[in-house]
């Protein structure tokens, strides 16, 4: 399986604020680990299956390069109940949500039309133009229920 290069995000993103990912040995082996790697993980997990595998960098690089890459949609950013971000390889390019186990980790893509349209519909209200949102759902899977 092949590993897509970092792309810097959109005009606007990160890249706008002087942080991007350029194609650096780092920012390779981390999308490389990152497509290695099954479901979500933190931000120490990632770093220290870097450092696992012989490579040099350092943890605030570590964050630095996923911040840019989920600003992209290269990379998938969910909290878990805790509060932490989690980071996994996106799967499915645009804006989607996920339902996550809170036993095992296991997450699941879902459509959030109906989310979607509330998010609009509130803001819209409230008179907010250009709406983003963040939507967490946790439960159990059928596995550990």
């Amino acid at each position: 399986m092949t590993t897509p290069s970092p792309q810097p995000p959109p005009a606007g993103g990160a890249a706008a604020r002087g942080t991007r990912v350029r194609g650096t040995r780092q920012a390779e082996a981390l999308v490389t680990v990152l497509g290695n790697l099954s479901g979500f993980h933190s931000a120490q997990d990632i770093h220290a299956e870097l450092r696992r595998r012989g490579e040099r960098v350092g943890l605030t690089t570590v964050y630095r390069h996923l911040q840019v890459l989920s600003e992209g949609d290269a990379v998938d950013a969910i909290r878990d109940e805790n509060g932490e971000t989690l980071y996994r390889r996106c799967v499915t390019g645009g804006h989607h949500h996920h339902v996550t186990c809170r036993s095992c980790g296991r997450s699941v893509e879902v459509e959030g039309t109906a989310v979607e349209r509330w998010a609009e519909r509130v803001a819209a209200e409230a008179g907010f133009v250009d709406v983003d949102h963040t939507v967490e759902i946790f439960g159990r899977c059928p596995d550990c229920a």
